[in-house]
Order: structure tokens, then sequence, then C-alpha cells
């Protein structure tokens, strides 16, 4: 284990810079409200800190559509309040990384105000422009947050192309100048100390430069069927026709060598690493020369996690890694629902027990876990019930879209409130004060507060609570750091015809342990025998057994959700 670099060993947690703490009670969070709450995430047992944009922006894409790639937005505060934030963050011996979006800029940034001055200008070609056809765009090419992917520019009478929303023009990253300028823009940070990247979009960097239109009888209606944005990866006739639609605008070639030419500016600094948002697991090129980690989104494209579909992702996921590349899991992020709400199934009890199971799964799976804001007090996902508090643009846009088809504006309403990404934005649960201790009482938060915060949903109510989900969180992850082969170990599964509970080994060979992980994702009770004579067991977590308790594993009683992390020693 003393190999494994600092990536591998540690375990992430995702910071939605708006949502987490109010410093200056403004509504909005920043990096004096971060700074304060660094504490807490370090007795949580954080090892790492990944940051969504905290850059200057319009706020179109709530921070993905950057108008200054070196410097941060004035609501989170200044460079000098991130250079705190950051020496803070190492001295408590937590790792920082920074989300950087390749694709794209704002439609304000500096670059963009001058490539669209004029066809002359020189920066012209850093964005991606081409004249109308018949009065029309230049293909039929379409965005996923709604409508065109060409927006007609009348100064210079032409189009520019945007995969996502017109506001957030494409790079065009087969200019040269282009590539140098994002270099030097990923060098500023890493030569401030950040400790590397988590890359956004990256398959959609290129397009086909023949720019052909899309199959015509891929109509609007069957985009429609795409929920106003992005395939959850449970329909596959949806993913189909996604990738159909889209073929020409992501997965081109280039993206590939534009990576390995990006692991090699990171290369040039000492223990950083890249972190793709893909599930394209071939963007670990050789297992060296291109990014470090790549989230496995397929494990979390369900709406229950069963032992028979964690078994059939990790079979696939663990046997397409090149030589020398490391796993890397995840179950929910700023854009997707919390665990809470996902996995649950609506019944209060059940719903924690599962939130804790699904927990376990990540600190035990083999693979770097990354966590998100809030999963650890049981945070859910905010049902919004009025379109004025609205942030997420395709939501606002597919809410006025259904209006303008007829549809009736309460039904246009939950429409939008079920797929928006703003449910699992809310502002972080602190206390029982208003506004949940995120902000002062009588400030309006950039998105409403949960209500639950009320009902024990909040930090206060669980930090000395010892049988509290935050309480567990803090256990599981101590018996991680405590635990090489849940860190190093190979991952061997166990009875793999089980439908009820997951079983699988962890072993690890220097230092040398092997541990037995058990996780009933079920309501039933099971007695389980394990054909493992030579071995003896003893527990070192368990949601039901005690600690230190010896078990005989040809006879193992594992209660409804129970969750047993046994340590395995050779009899005498």
């Amino acid at each position: 284990m003393t190999d494994l670099k600092w990536w591998q060993k540690a375990v992430f947690y995702q910071i939605y810079p708006r949502s987490f703490a109010d410093g200056n009670g403004d509504g909005i969070g920043d990096f004096v409200g971060m700074t304060g709450k660094l504490d807490y995430l370090k007795d949580l047992g954080i090892d790492a800190i990944w940051l969504s944009p905290h850059f200057p922006s319009p706020q179109f894409d709530v921070g993905y559509d950057i108008s200054d790639y070196v410097d941060v937005a004035p609501e989170y505060g200044t460079l000098d309040d991130f250079k705190r934030f950051l020496d803070e963050a190492h001295q408590r011996g937590m790792r920082v990384i920074l989300d950087m979006v390749l694709n794209h800029t704002s439609h304000l940034h500096q670059w963009f105000l001058e490539s669209s001055s004029s066809r002359n200008n020189p920066k012209r070609d850093w964005y991606i422009w081409r004249d109308g056809v018949n009065g029309g765009p230049p293909n039929n090419w379409l965005s996923p947050f709604g409508g065109p992917a060409w927006e007609y520019d009348a100064t210079t009478d032409a189009y520019y192309y945007h995969y996502f929303l017109k506001e957030q023009p494409d790079l065009n990253w087969r200019n040269p100048e282009v590539k140098q300028a994002m270099w030097d823009a990923v060098r500023f940070w890493l030569e401030m100390g950040v400790d590397g990247y988590r890359l956004d979009a990256i398959g959609t960097i290129y397009e086909d430069p023949e720019m052909p239109n899309h199959d015509g009888a891929l109509t609007e209606e069957l985009r429609r069927k795409l929920n106003h944005g992005f395939p959850s990866g449970t329909d596959p006739d949806v993913t189909a026709a996604w990738q159909k639609i889209y073929q020409y605008q992501s997965g081109q070639p280039g993206v590939h060598e534009l990576m390995q030419e990006l692991r090699r500016v990171t290369d040039e600094y000492d223990d950083r690493v890249l972190i793709g948002e893909s599930a394209e697991i071939s963007y670990y090129g050789d297992g060296t020369n291109e990014l470090h980690l790549l989230f496995n989104f397929p494990l979390m494209r369900t709406n229950r996690l069963t032992p028979d579909w964690i078994r059939a992702n990790q079979q696939t996921r663990l046997s397409q890694l090149p030589p020398g590349a490391w796993p890397c899991n995840t179950l929910n992020n700023h854009d997707a629902s919390r665990v809470f709400s996902r996995y649950g199934d609506g019944h209060a009890a059940r719903d924690e027990a599962i939130a804790r199971t699904s927990l376990a799964l990540m600190l035990t799976l083999r693979g770097t876990p990354f966590l998100y804001n809030g999963e650890e007090i049981g945070m859910s996902d905010y049902d919004l019930t009025d379109i004025h508090d609205f942030v997420d643009p395709p939501s606002v846009m597919y809410y006025h879209q259904e209006i303008a088809n007829g549809v009736p504006a309460e039904e246009a309403l939950r429409r939008a409130a079920k797929d928006t990404r703003d449910r699992c934005r809310t502002p972080f649960q602190w206390d029982r004060t208003p506004n949940a201790g995120f902000s002062p009482k009588g400030v309006r938060t950039w998105l409403p507060v949960n209500p639950n915060y009320a009902q024990g949903v909040n930090v206060a109510d669980q930090i000395n609570n010892p049988g509290s989900l935050l309480s567990f969180y803090k256990d599981l992850l101590c018996i991680r750091k405590e635990s090489p082969a849940l860190i190093s170990g190979d991952y061997k599964p166990l009875h793999e015809t089980s439908h009820d509970y997951l079983a699988f080994l962890r072993q690890s060979d220097t230092p040398q342990q092997t541990c037995l992980v058990v996780l009933n994702l079920s309501d039933q009770a099971h007695q389980i025998q394990f054909d493992l004579p030579s071995l003896t067991a003893r527990c070192i977590f368990s949601t039901h057994k005690s600690t230190n308790e010896s078990l005989s594993l040809n006879n193992l009683e594992m209660t409804p959700f129970e969750i047993l992390i046994a340590e395995l020693h050779s009899a005498a």
C-alpha cells in the first residue's frame, strides 16, 4: 500500500461552492464559509476535496460558463480567499482539486467577445463559426439543453456552435493558440498548489469537422423522450437514441491525443491527478499516459442497487481496466439525484438503511470513492413548487417549452421538477436555525433550503448522536483508513447467485490482510454459509454485531440491511 499514490488511497468529497457554507450572509456559499468548515471535513475523515467551478461566471449554467479561468467569482470571494482555503486545507492534510471546463467558455469571456466582434478578429478562429445554409443553421445538430446547437450572430452574419447553452460557445481546440491559452490556465492553478483537476465534459471537445446532418428521422419528439437533459442510462432505447442524435458532436477523434498532452502538462508538477467526467473507459489510455481516474458512472445508472447489478458492473469495469489503471466509484454528484431519493423506496427507515449500505458499498469496493456534500447527513432531493425558484437552465427552458406546447402549468412544473438538477443542489443543512444555518435568518438563499432540516437532517442534530447517519459515516471512514485491504486489496466476488446480499473479499499483500464484506441489500434476514473452512473471522465493523466479535462463517446470520466487514485469519 505504501506504493500507492495519494489519490488511490483518498476518499474525495465534492463541494458545490454555491451551496456549502455562506460566510458573508448573502445567501450564496463562498470561500470564507468553506474555509470555516474545513475542520468539519477533517473530523469527518475526508482526504481530498473536489471543488465545483469557482471561477468568474455570469452564471447562465451556474458556474460552468466561465468568463475568466484565472480568477475567483466575486460572490465566492477573492483570489486571496481561495489561497487561504487551499493553504488551510493542505495544513489539515487534505488535497484540493478543481473543476476545469475545457469544452467551452462563457459567451462573455473576453476571448469570445473578441471572436464575435468581426470576421477578421485574431481570435475569430478560437471558436467554431459557420455560415448559415438556406437561411438557417449550418446543419440540424441539437443541443441537449434544448433547441439547435447553433446561435446566429447578427454582428458578423454567422452562426457559432454550442453543445450546451447558447451562452456556452464551444472552443475550437484544433487551433494551437486555444490549446496554449488553456494550458496556461491549467498551469496557473497548479503553480498555486492545487492538486489536480476534475475535467468536465471531455467527450464533447471535438466535433466532426465535416459537420454532416444527423438522421432526419430523429425528430424533436424523439429527442423529448430524453427528458430535456442527459440520459440516465437505465433505458437502453433512450441511450441508443441519444447516441445516434449526438454521434457527430461527441466521442470524436482527437480527444485521446489531447488528454495525453494535458497529462504531460500536469506531469510537469509533482503528484497531481486528472479525473475525467466520462463513462468511456478508454480515456485511461494505456493506464499511464492519459487520465488517472474515470468515474464509474454505469454503477449509479440504476434506480435500485441490487447485488446482481453491482456484481455485473464490477465484473465489466474491472476487467476492462488497462494495466496500471485505478478504478473510481461514485453514486451521485451535482448533476444527479441524491442517494437518499434515488435508491430509496419512500419508507423513512428503509431509505436510511439503503443510504448506509450505499455508503458502505462506496468505501469497500476496489477504487477511489467520491462522495457528494450532504450525503453524510441524509440530504434528499427537494421538489421545487414554484418555477420562480428554479435556477437550472434546462429545467426552466423545458417548463416554458411545455407551456408553449399546451401542457397545463401544474403538469409542466411537475415534469420540470422531476429532472431538474436544482433538486440535489440545495443549501447544505448545518443546524435547525432558519435557513438551516447556511445563511442568516431572513436572507433569501440562492435556492430554497429543504425544509427537512428541521426534522433532524442537519449536522448539529447528528454530530453527537452515535446512532446517526453522520456518525455512521465517520465510523466507516475510519475503518477504511485502518484496513489496508479495503484500500489496496483485490476484489473477489462470492455467492454470485445471491439476489439479496452482496458478498466479496478484499485481499492485500503489503501489508497482508483479507477482509470479507457482506452487504444485505434486502429487508430479509439470511443465514449464510461461506466455503472458507480454513479461516476464522473477526468483526471489525457491523451495523448489528459487536466489534471484535468472533464469527462463524459456516453459519453467518445477516439481519435485514445489515452491513458487515470482517477480517479473516488463517486458523491456527
